[in-house]
């Protein structure tokens, strides 16, 4: 056991060593604190963006795979609502989910500017179905904040959080949540 070494104080008293003692010990956990504190701010969403409708979303950068132009979607029988179909890329089958049927928006028509982002979750590769893709962009942790009870039905909450940006809010999706298939 490693025991730090205190310098007496000249008067010897045991209330001067003490508070020499408080002082080192205050000024560590300062320290530790500062670190916190700088750690949290320095903590960041990496996310890609992405349009539907008005509104802008996005989700972590780490579990998109690739971005492509929407194309021949096969419809599939007997899939959930949500479900648009499958599309064949590169040889392996990706079920498409289309974010607004799952949110509950209204349909839009098919333009040039819907993309499918593919990503992965828990081992699979699933596509979304967006409006539109924005960009690519990092929110500090500390601006973001969670979506409010009052705002969301609690059984289908698929926002992790919303980022307040300087003249605009990204909703961060819980993909987990958003894309179930079931």
């Amino acid at each position: 056991m490693a025991y730090d070494k205190f310098e007496l104080p000249s008067s010897g008293l045991a209330e001067d060593i003490l508070a020499q003692f408080i002082e080192k010990a205050q000024s560590e956990t300062d320290h530790n604190r500062t670190d916190e504190r700088k750690e949290q701010s320095e903590a960041t969403f990496h996310l890609v963006t992405f349009q539907l409708g008005q509104e802008e979303y996005g989700i972590e950068i780490a579990s998109v795979q690739e971005i492509i132009r929407a194309t021949d979607i096969t419809p599939v029988p007997g899939a959930p609502n949500h479900v648009r179909g499958v599309i064949n890329l590169r040889g392996k089958i990706i079920p498409v989910v289309d974010l607004r049927t799952r949110f509950a928006l209204p349909q839009a028509e098919a333009n040039d500017s819907q993309r499918i982002v593919v990503i992965e979750l828990k081992e699979k590769r699933i596509g979304m179905l967006v409006d539109g893709v924005s960009q690519v962009i990092r929110i500090p942790a500390g601006i973001v904040e969670e979506m409010p009870e009052e705002a969301t039905n609690v059984a289908e909450n698929f926002i992790k959080g919303v980022g307040k940006l300087d003249n605009r809010l990204v909703i961060i999706l819980d993909l987990n949540k958003s894309l179930l298939i079931i």
